[in-house]
């Protein structure tokens, strides 16, 4: 696979771990030094060298890079970017049955401060588009920040993208001391089994749900799936609670990504710094307060995704917080800096999720019709689609 630019100096392929793994963490590094600078602070992205760990996990996935000559016998890497196709529910028909629709998201694109602004990264896009199309994708999407100017630029500018879904990314510290479990909340551990089960009923109708749910659900990254009822209420099975479910409930699921990848908050003043170890001292010599306290983000720190957070009933958002004080928990005894989400901006159980507004983001998800062409059927073109009130992250390009 291998594309030659119109300068004949750039040439755009499949990564190799062998050959280019030196070359894909400079360009890594450069990027993120230059998204720092002028003294502003900027998230560090410790891959633990395996390039491919956000895709890795996807049916099928692929990472390109972008690469220059620098002299008669030597080379560089200007750029990179990697991308995965997956099935997903694109909407439902008149029925209320699920459509599902095969589709390409880009991620992790990156091009080297010193080859910018020369078509690199619309290069490896468009060439990451012609893999999508060979395996079948009808649609591509990505995913940035809402104030990632360039990024947006390039892709609804240049690329041909539209601006299609905004989530937000909710993120809470993890504390030194555990928080006390809920005590009108009763929270059950889900099989692999149930949980899917579970999942199918509830997010049929849900954009993004992965066809492949039970892949997800078995990984060894996904640390479980928990399901909150009001206390008192009687559990006897999925099945049971499918045919009668509770008048509120909630359920979440927990993935480790703190084994394929950690971060570190870089550029911090030395006040901050020093302010954020006072808290911890504080928390650590007397937990009982139940004092907040902020972790130590600036050193290497591991983090827990939710995922498939979801519920129904006018008790639905308390019945989330208790899930979120459990896997908050969970993180804690795994060594965790924060447990994040990503949630719609219209999502039932939204209220119920507690965050630090500062450590949080807003995304801005793009979308591109990739078909020629598209029958009108029962979904027709999947970009003009209203937003729902839900919508699947899917943990493993988290």
């Amino acid at each position: 696979m291998v594309e030659a630019a119109s300068t004949a100096t750039v040439v755009v392929r499949e990564y190799d771990s062998a050959r280019d793994r030196g070359g894909v963490e400079a360009v890594e590094r450069a990027c993120e030094v230059g998204s720092s600078g002028g003294g502003k602070m900027c998230l560090f992205t410790d891959l633990l060298g395996d390039p491919l760990c956000r895709i890795r996990h996807s049916p099928a996935f692929l990472m390109l890079v972008a690469e220059t000559a620098t002299g008669p016998n030597s080379t560089e890497i200007a750029g990179l970017v990697r991308g995965c196709v997956k099935t997903v529910v694109s909407g439902t028909t008149h029925a209320k049955d699920p459509i599902y629709t095969k589709v390409g998201y880009v991620l992790g694109l990156r091009v080297s401060p010193r080859h910018r602004r020369k078509g690199v990264g619309k290069k490896l896009v468009d060439r990451m588009e012609e893999w999508f199309r060979q395996t079948g994708a009808e649609y591509a999407y990505m995913a940035t920040e809402q104030d990632n100017e360039a990024s947006v630029r390039l892709f609804t500018g240049r690329c041909g993208y539209a601006k299609f879904r905004t989530p937000s990314v909710l993120v809470h510290p993890v504390f030194g001391h555990a928080l006390r479990p809920s005590r009108r909340a009763a929270i059950v551990w889900l099989e692999p089994r149930e949980a899917e089960l579970l999942y199918r009923w509830h997010f049929a109708g849900v954009e993004f749900f992965p066809a492949d749910i039970d892949a997800v659900l078995s990984n060894d990254l996904s640390l479980g799936t928990f399901l909150a009822v009001p206390a008192g209420a009687r559990l006897e099975g999925v099945e049971a609670f499918l045919a009668a479910p509770p008048p509120s409930w909630a359920v979440l699921s927990v993935w480790n990504c703190m084994d394929a990848f950690r971060l570190e908050v870089r550029g911090a003043p030395r006040l901050m710094r020093a302010a954020a170890g006072a808290t911890r001292l504080v928390d650590r010599a007397a937990p009982w307060l139940g004092i907040p306290s902020i972790p130590n983000l600036f050193a290497p720190f591991g983090l827990y995704f939710l995922y498939g957070l979801g519920g129904a009933g006018a008790d639905a958002p308390r019945l989330a917080r208790a899930l979120c004080r459990h896997a908050h928990n969970m993180a804690r005894d795994g060594g965790c800096g924060v447990v994040a989400t990503e949630v719609s901006a219209c999502e039932p159980v939204r209220a119920g999720v507690p965050h630090w507004a500062r450590l949080g983001a807003e995304d801005l998800w793009c979308i591109k019709r990739l078909a020629d062409g598209y029958s009108a059927g029962s979904l027709g073109d999947w970009t003009k689609a209203p937003a729902g009130h839900s919508i699947f992250i899917d943990p493993r390009e988290f």
